[in-house]
């Protein structure tokens, strides 16, 4: 039988890794996209609406699979595993940061997105499409911050075991 904990340390876990999944295609799939449309059909054919909806929907399908990969690794691993998983992705600040970062991100996309091709591309693709773009530059901004050496402060636990 498995303990109520582990159950939401599970659940945790997968929410985590659809985050993760989610953050990922949103910063990959526009330009695989792009470069896709530009190879098979030119520059013609590359329009505004149809890339914000490849990146909402290829965001969508990371959170999918993030949670579902997430779950399978997590479903199978002891309470211990679990407790100390849980507590090492809490207090990671480094991903604490990312998450921050990639918000921020998200929310400043969908609303300056939906500002500057307003007439261009349907309301749903700019909002969820915009955001997913923010995101992935949220993470480049994130990226580009650790590189030229601002890292956060580790951050303490209270059982934090190593």
């Amino acid at each position: 039988m498995i303990e109520l904990s582990s159950v939401a340390d599970i659940q945790f876990l997968a929410r985590k890794g659809m985050t993760t999944g989610y953050e990922v295609m949103s910063l990959l799939t526009p330009a695989a996209y792009t470069a896709y449309v530009l190879v098979k059909r030119g520059r013609s054919a590359l329009y505004v609406n149809r890339i914000l909806r490849a990146t909402w929907i290829g965001g969508a399908i990371g959170a999918a699979g993030g949670g579902a990969l997430s779950y399978a690794r997590h479903s199978s691993s002891t309470v211990d595993a679990l407790q100390r998983r849980r507590m090492h992705v809490m207090y990671d600040a480094n991903r604490l940061r990312l998450e921050d970062h990639a918000v921020i991100g998200g929310v400043l996309g969908g609303v300056l997105t939906t500002a500057i091709f307003l007439k261009r591309a349907n309301v749903v693709n700019l909002i969820l499409g915009g955001g997913g773009l923010g995101t992935g530059l949220g993470m480049l901004t994130h990226y580009g911050k650790y590189a030229v050496g601002d890292r956060p402060p580790p951050i303490l636990s209270p059982s934090f075991p190593e």
